[in-house]
């Protein structure tokens, strides 16, 4: 009984809990972002969340034996975690479905010092080079920082600060090869899942929509919030500069912000509204299907229902 029970304490079989935990909440993302182009970053998430769950029942049953053969392991998944990240990076039709092989490509780069130990130095430590161990916490730091500027700043936080616990070890001057105690690295993992499930139900619960001022215009806003949210500030700030060049080009009188739309004169004509619509919705078509910014443009049936219960 005591064995048992002390098994089921081991902080790897935690860690395992937390990297199921995580697949799960990435793949109620691949369901919740369909339609647009972060589809294949959630499937990415979901592969590192794999090879987490894999090293980590592999060696809480003493598959893994040594400290090289568990760094060369945890390196792997380090490289798979940083896949959704570069994933987003090229996010843009049509290649971002090639982009994948890029993000595939880095993946086995990064790998690699692992594969070389097992291969031709076994029972070796991985050997990264120094621009490998500056440009992993780099990949780290862009996919936080693209999603800081938006209502998914705390899934950001706590996901890239999982990710950093994970890769502690192979972090230029701080880590030196030793890795954090595993039961630091299970509280790690489950803030990690932590920010996957809170990113799940934030696109469930409260969607895009949720956080457009009320009177702005659906067709516009909405679609541009919910990019933003999904796909992060990169892409957004680019859609928001194409449109805005457009809208001095054609003299409309409104300019595209983070938030949304601005009027920057009297328009009461109208006469641009349905252009504007239209540009907006090209460029948001490079990013998803016209059945994705359909389903953005109006309104959550959960909010519309507690709107229709609000007595003013």
């Amino acid at each position: 009984m005591r064995a048992i029970h002390a098994g089921a304490m081991n902080p790897h079989w935690i860690t395992f809990g937390a990297a199921v935990v995580t697949m799960a909440a990435a793949l109620a993302g691949w369901y919740l972002v369909r339609g647009s182009t972060a589809v294949p970053a959630t499937m990415w998430a979901a592969a590192a969340a794999l090879a987490l769950a894999y090293e980590a029942a592999v060696t809480a049953t003493g598959g893994l034996q040594g400290q090289a053969a568990e760094s060369c392991a945890r390196l792997v998944v380090v490289a798979f975690g940083v896949g959704p990240a570069m994933s987003v990076l090229g996010a843009k039709r049509p290649q971002h479905g090639v982009w994948q092989f890029i993000v595939a490509a880095l993946v086995g780069v990064l790998s690699m010092p692992a594969v070389t130990a097992v291969l031709v130095r076994p029972g070796s430590m991985p050997d990264l080079h120094l621009l490998e161990q500056l440009f992993l916490p780099l990949l780290v730091a862009i996919g936080f920082l693209n999603f800081i500027a938006t209502t998914r700043f705390a899934s950001a936080i706590m996901v890239a600060g999982g990710q950093v616990v994970l890769m502690w070890s192979f972090l230029p001057i701080v880590g030196d090869g030793q890795r954090l105690p595993t039961t630091v690295e299970a509280i790690g993992a489950w803030v990690m899942a932590a920010g996957a499930i809170l990113a799940a139900l934030q696109a469930m619960w409260w969607p895009a929509s949720a956080w457009v001022a009320r009177g702005a215009s659906g067709a516009i806003d909405r679609p541009l919030i919910a990019l933003r949210e999904t796909l992060g500030a990169a892409w957004t700030l680019r859609v928001i500069e194409r449109f805005n060049a457009v809208a001095v080009e054609r003299g409309w009188p409104c300019r595209l912000r983070f938030a949304g739309l601005v009027l920057t004169q009297d328009a009461r004509d109208g006469r641009w509204e349905a252009d504007a619509i239209r540009c907006v919705r090209s460029l948001l078509r490079r990013f998803a299907s016209a059945a994705w910014i359909e389903r953005h443009s109006g309104q959550s049936p959960i909010r519309s229902l507690l709107a229709d219960k609000t007595v003013d």
